[in-house]
């Protein structure tokens, strides 16, 4: 199952672009709110009309401004979880997910049980929507788009209203359903954890606009763009410009870093993990700084240590490093090892 999508839409404040193609796998959308993904969706659905752009699934032309195509959302085999969900509310939880099923198929109620079961809404089958709580909503309409025999899934911030126990349940479901589907998902999120846990690859938007798609593992480690590097949870950010082949000076920290990599001429910006950071005893060696510690935060398993080069006033680092190795520690000074070989080097 192939999907081609490349389209624009004026929205307010920019445009909307994307281009991307995606087949038998999940595909992630990471973004702030407000930057294009959900209007991404709904172009793809058919409840939005791009500006102009083409659309293909499995060969089948969605929509095309060219040649005036535009196949009403009915007509599109495309499952989408809404962020309100979208009950039908006039028929009870075993209604709205049978109403997507085939009459016709002899399993019907066979898999209309399993959902229920697999969602944990037994019990509530002859329940309304508005009885539910948020969370129960949610499931019941994940459970009707997987209920449906949809090509492609769309999944728009699926674990919004939930608690984070009931959240860990349902991702490690959908870790199992989806690679057994026979289409493919697009699954939006702000949320780094989710996308990087859940897709097989993703791309950052920003205003409109979306980066290269990668392996989402390989984003994670080497993200590209600036923005892609802040939505992926770095925190750790300077200016920088090269210095020579093995080198490069990070302003905001006042600090000449070694790199493994070597930097562009064109480079702006250097960035670590707060992780990624060491302790050592030793002050002798390339990238090894002393530090004075400005202020320390009980994080629910760790602590995160906010540092900087002793005697400079610059923009503070970020060290997260686990209670246990923290109450080792206990120094007001220290000296810390900027890994060379993660290092993020950025041009833009």
């Amino acid at each position: 199952m192939k999907l081609t999508v490349s389209l624009e839409k004026k929205l307010r404040g920019f445009t909307l672009k994307t281009d991307f193609t995606l087949q038998d796998e999940v595909f992630a959308l990471l973004g702030a709110s407000g930057c294009g993904k959900s209007m991404t969706l709904k172009c793809i659905a058919g409840i939005e009309c791009p500006d102009k752009g083409r659309i293909v699934l499995d060969g089948k032309v969605l929509f095309d401004s060219r040649q005036k195509i535009n196949l009403p959302p009915q007509q599109r085999q495309i499952g989408y979880l809404f962020q309100n969900y979208a009950l039908f509310p006039n028929m009870t939880i075993a209604e709205n997910i049978r109403f997507v099923m085939p009459s016709s198929s002899p399993k019907t109620t066979e898999k209309l049980q399993d959902l229920l079961t697999r969602f944990q809404l037994t019990g509530l089958e002859d329940a309304y929507p508005a009885s539910l709580s948020g969370g129960q909503q949610q499931r019941a309409a994940l459970a009707r788009i997987l209920a449906s025999q949809a090509k492609l899934l769309l999944l728009d911030e699926p674990f919004a209203a939930l608690d984070s126990y009931l959240k860990g349940q349902l991702e490690t479901e959908l870790m199992d359903i989806l690679p057994a589907y026979s289409g493919a998902a697009i699954f939006v999120s702000h949320d780094r954890g989710e996308v990087y846990r859940l897709a097989d690859r993703a791309a950052v938007m920003h205003q409109g606009q979306l980066d290269i798609p990668q392996n989402t593992k390989a984003l994670f480690h080497n993200p590209q763009t600036l923005t892609a590097t802040l939505l992926t949870g770095c925190k750790n950010i300077s200016r920088a410009q090269r210095v020579d082949n093995g080198h490069i000076y990070a302003a905001d920290w006042d600090l000449t870093l070694k790199t493994a990599a070597e930097p562009s001429p064109k480079v702006k910006y250097a960035a670590i993990r707060a992780h990624f950071l060491t302790a050592q005893e030793t002050t002798a060696g390339e990238n090894i700084f002393p530090m004075e510690v400005l202020r320390v935060i009980e994080d629910t398993f760790s602590y995160i240590i906010m540092v900087r080069p002793q005697g400079k006033a610059v923009k503070p680092l970020r060290w997260e490093i686990s209670k246990l190795e923290w109450h080792k520690q206990k120094n007001t000074s220290l000296s810390l090892y900027l890994p060379p070989e993660q290092i993020i080097l950025l041009e833009r």
